[in-house]
């Protein structure tokens, strides 16, 4: 596998990364990772195609790019990728006409050949999805030694629109995947948080789907709203800095649940994935040092499951939240994954609505929120 980045700054234009690795019309594909204004530009994509005319493009908007250990805002991020031993698939989809994200995800699943399949990568729209029911789409419809990875789009920390493509203009209410081909090559992942809970356990009482109505028979806003006090006046934004976890068994590890909008005449949150009625629900709330712990230990995790050495290619996918929590500390938590992976490893990434993984090897996969999750990719 031979890998180059290019970055676009507004005040710089395009440079390259770390050293070139001069495949140009011999990549197969690039991976975008780019601020939506930046997207929604046509100019950009043409670019990337002329400086690499044999390659698929595929990507998403962000709320943050990571390019190597550094985290940038409003810029584009391009890695480039020429695969020798392995065998690559994509399709997109819209969202339009489909009934349910249940059915969006077998869908996608179906768009792709299964014989010989590794490895899925998905990309998603990040604001009219069900996260939750579209890993169920996708596991349902996959053969069961393909494991699933992916994301869904961001537009900063303003909710508005996300854009998605695979060899086309980037568009709203769209979803992409790549499939991964071949027995040479090894994937690994790994998905943490480290976030601390606060406050009593509740019964989820009232809900539909990743719709929350009452919490312990309360309404689950006005308690919602209690618990973040002043910053209850910035919701939903503010709601990414104090997300929910949810488990469904005594024991079970929670699953954490990030708000995308709020319904003040219905007294409701929705959530970027299920919120199951008769669950239990915790408020969490950051802890910087474990936020960088638990970037750390999915990168430990993406090694051990890769196989144990550095990879060629690590993707990084972590939540909005933790941007907005560790500020300007943010690039720590990327600093943390180098530190595992040494500087072998090319890293390229972004800040999302939600993550797609399973916590470990042999978990089942699942929507994330406020994790960082990682894919490592290598050749042998």
């Amino acid at each position: 596998m031979k890998i180059e980045q290019k970055l676009w700054k507004k005040t710089k234009g395009w440079s390259s990364v770390g050293e070139s690795g001069g495949i140009g019309e011999n990549a197969q594909l690039v991976i975008i990772f780019a601020a939506t204004e930046i997207l929604k530009e046509k100019e950009f994509l043409q670019k990337t195609k002329e400086m690499y005319p044999g390659a698929h493009l595929f990507g998403c908007s962000t709320s943050g790019e990571i390019c190597g250990d550094r985290v940038f805002d409003d810029t584009l991020v391009a890695t480039a990728i020429y695969f020798e031993k392995t065998e690559i698939m994509g399709a997109q989809i819209p969202l339009d006409n489909i009934s349910s994200s249940t059915e969006a995800g077998a869908t996608l699943a179906r768009s792709i050949r299964h014989e010989g399949l590794r490895h899925v990568f998905v990309l998603s729209d990040g604001l009219n999805i069900n996260g939750s029911e579209l890993v169920a789409g996708l596991t349902q419809n996959l053969p069961d030694d393909v494991t699933i990875t992916g994301g869904l789009a961001g537009n900063a920390d303003r909710f508005e629109e996300t854009y998605v493509f695979w060899d086309d203009i980037p568009s709203q209410k769209r979803l992409a995947i790549l499939g991964l081909y071949g027995k040479n090559l090894k994937v690994g992942y790994g998905s943490m948080g480290g976030w601390d809970p606060f406050g009593p356990e509740r019964l989820i009482t009232k809900s539909k789907e990743n719709i929350l109505y009452e919490l312990d028979g309360q309404s689950a806003l006005e308690l919602y709203k209690r618990y973040l006090g002043e910053h209850a006046n910035g919701l939903p934004a503010t709601g990414l800095l104090f997300p929910l976890s949810i488990r469904t068994r005594s024991g079970e590890l929670g699953i954490v649940r990030t708000i995308l909008s709020v319904q003040e005449t219905e007294q409701s949150m929705t959530f970027a994935g299920d919120i199951p009625e008769g669950a239990y629900a915790r408020f969490m709330k950051a802890n910087f040092e474990r936020l960088i712990d638990g970037a750390q230990g999915a990168a430990k995790r993406s090694r051990e499951a890769g196989g144990g050495g550095s990879p060629d290619l690590a993707i990084l996918i972590s939540c909005v939240g933790r941007k907005l929590v560790l500020k300007q500390r943010v690039e720590e938590e990327v600093e943390a994954t180098r530190d595992v992976f040494g500087n072998r490893s090319v890293l390229t990434g972004f800040y999302s609505y939600g993550e797609i993984s399973p916590f470990a090897p042999g978990e089942r996969c699942a929507l994330h929120n406020q994790t960082m999750t990682i894919t490592t990719f290598t050749e042998t």
